[in-house]
């Protein structure tokens, strides 16, 4: 993927965003080392990323590694509620991924539920009661071709083998090789384990995925070297991730899409592995409902939108129908509501 001089961000930048995504924890000298770089100059260009292109490193829950269910909501609203509806689930802490599309009567969101009764609560209860609610439609994910710990930003290609392997928590490396006893909490059934007694600490990782160890503690009660272990362990068995948000217009890419693609059952699986190539795709699952797939993908704009379903996703073979919903704007991203955008 060609990213000179498309956006706002310069190859610096670029390199930098990449190498949080590899590891949103590293210090900025680390950082600095691995980029040829001073600390300084990594920070510095941090804190302008922070303020100007909405750049947030956080902590999220893999629910698909802890075996928790997700849905992709399509909520159809009546003219000008659309907003304040999508307002109101952003501020929910089971949703992201929120966007407004359809002329903003549509309303597209990822629903993660933390607890047993939240899925219920929101889809039987407090959706169906709300009056400008028009349709609810709601898919289950089934399974993950691309996203979730693998993150769009490396498909720049902005740092070499060498610099990702410099950058790659050890804790990465040999995580899928180890015992589980060896890997951190992991479940009878292989899934990763969060106990109730990691919430302080993911409440500050779901704020601020650079938190420092000192306030890891303060938050936690525990002592410096039980909060290292134990986040360690966390990210180690897949239960969390560090991830890294950043607003799409400033690489160039302005424009974003969800697709609902229908494919025979017995492609799905291929069409999945093949999409999740494609330099637009930024996620991509299988679903149970009206589509087999659902994949966002970021795009230049409408004429880029164009040119990728009549090029790369229409020559796909396996592919029946596609049906397009563009964001006009995006409510909430990761875990993070978006004031104004």
């Amino acid at each position: 993927m060609d990213f000179h001089a498309h956006g706002k961000l310069d190859e610096l930048d670029l390199r930098l965003l990449a190498a949080l995504e590899v590891d949103g924890r590293a210090s900025f000298s680390r950082l600095g080392g691995v980029l040829g770089v001073s600390d300084q100059t990594v920070a510095r260009r941090f804190r302008r990323l922070s303020g100007e292109a909405g750049l947030r490193v956080v902590a999220l829950r893999d629910a698909e590694r802890l075996g928790q269910d997700q849905w992709m909501l399509r909520l159809r609203c009546v003219p000008d509620s659309a907003t304040v509806i999508a307002d109101a689930l952003a501020k929910r802490p089971d949703t992201y991924w929120i966007g407004l599309g359809s002329g903003g009567t549509e309303i597209v969101c990822m629903t993660r539920p933390r607890h047993p009764g939240d899925h219920d609560d929101l889809l039987l209860g407090k959706l169906p009661r709300t009056p400008s609610v028009v349709e609810i439609r709601a898919q289950q994910l089934l399974h993950r071709f691309y996203g979730g710990p693998t993150g769009w930003l490396r498909k720049f290609g902005a740092l070499d083998k060498e610099q990702i392997d410099a950058l790659t928590p050890r804790h990465h490396v040999n995580a899928s090789a180890a015992p589980p006893g060896l890997t951190g909490p992991v479940g009878l059934a292989g899934h990763a384990r969060i106990e109730p007694e990691d919430e302080p600490l993911l409440a500050v990782l779901e704020r601020d995925g650079r938190a420092t160890y000192p306030e890891l503690q303060r938050a936690t009660g525990r002592s410096e070297s039980a909060v290292k272990r134990r986040l360690a362990a966390l990210l180690a068995s897949g239960a969390v991730y560090i991830d890294v948000e950043c607003h799409s217009e400033f690489l160039g890419y302005p424009l974003a899409a969800v697709l609902w693609i229908t494919t025979a059952p017995s492609a799905m699986h291929a069409v999945g592995q093949a999409l999740a190539t494609h330099d637009e795709i930024a996620f991509a699952s299988a679903t149970a409902g009206p589509s087999q797939i659902v994949v966002t993908v970021v795009v230049r704009g409408t004429a880029g939108l164009y040119a990728y379903l009549s090029g790369p996703l229409g020559r796909l073979e396996g592919v029946q129908h596609v049906e397009a919903t563009p964001f006009m704007r995006r409510v909430k991203q990761l875990t993070y509501q978006h004031a104004g955008r």
